[in-house]
């Protein structure tokens, strides 16, 4: 249970600069997160390279998805990204069966690589950069004054700056993964593509959220608004202490 706990993901970037000790592996769903994100697709090539069958391939992977799923059912444990790990596996597996293609697999990733893409690259345009966006709508969270909160953190320069750079950066990182990729999927190297898959997925994921953990931290740590209760506390002591 202590696992559901950790700051996974954006949340994970969100507490930087807070005090609280970042972890990789606890931000990318923990040691059972990374087993259970890439054991689907690992199958999925092993068993159609082995087999050569697409159809038992499918099966076999869309069984392993929703086992895991079960699992963490029966042991009442947090099932959120489990089913959106399902549910974005599913879609995989149905566009694969329905064009009898195994390479179709992998369609749906382009398409939101694609996606994510076009849309980082637009906030970068109106100066809004969508991972800061992300980050700081986490961190606190507006109810009201969208415009004062909007203007906060675009006003420090300094973290803009970051922003902007893990935004870029990770534009980056989703266009690598199609230039790589696509030409495996035309020229239908399955085994390749899956392989890159792999290897560009969670690995680089985990890279990304690392770096953009280490850009990130020492601009947030110096906003004042989102300092620390220790620091606050650590103020009111030595204020005290002059008095």
């Amino acid at each position: 249970m202590a696992d559901a706990n950790k700051k996974q993901g954006l949340a994970a970037l969100a507490a930087a600069g807070s005090g609280e000790d970042f972890s990789v592996i606890d931000a990318i769903g923990g040691i059972r997160g990374v087993v259970e994100s890439m054991l689907p697709g690992f199958v999925f090539v092993v068993m159609f390279v082995v087999t050569s069958d697409l159809k038992l391939t499918i099966i076999v992977s869309a069984v392993l998805a929703l086992l895991s799923v079960v699992v963490r059912l029966v042991q009442r444990q947090t099932v959120l990204g489990a089913l959106a790990g399902l549910i974005s596996i599913a879609i995989c597996l149905i566009w694969a069966w329905n064009t009898h293609e195994a390479r179709n697999y992998y369609m749906y990733g382009f398409i939101t690589n694609s996606v994510y893409i076009v849309l980082l690259a637009i906030t970068l345009a109106i100066r809004v950069p969508g991972v800061g966006f992300l980050v700081e709508f986490i961190r606190s969270l507006p109810t009201e004054h969208y415009r004062a909160w909007l203007a906060d953190w675009r006003g420090d320069k300094t973290l803009m700056r970051a922003y902007d750079i893990v935004t870029a950066m990770w534009i980056g990182v989703f266009a690598l993964r199609l230039v790589v990729q696509v030409p495996l999927y035309l020229t239908n190297h399955v085994t390749w593509l899956g392989t890159a898959r792999l290897l560009m997925g969670l690995p680089f994921w985990a890279l990304a959220i690392w770096v953009s953990y280490l850009l990130i931290a020492d601009p947030m740590r110096h906003h004042p608004k989102f300092r620390s209760e220790d620091e606050d506390e650590n103020d009111d002591v030595k204020t005290d202490t002059a008095r």
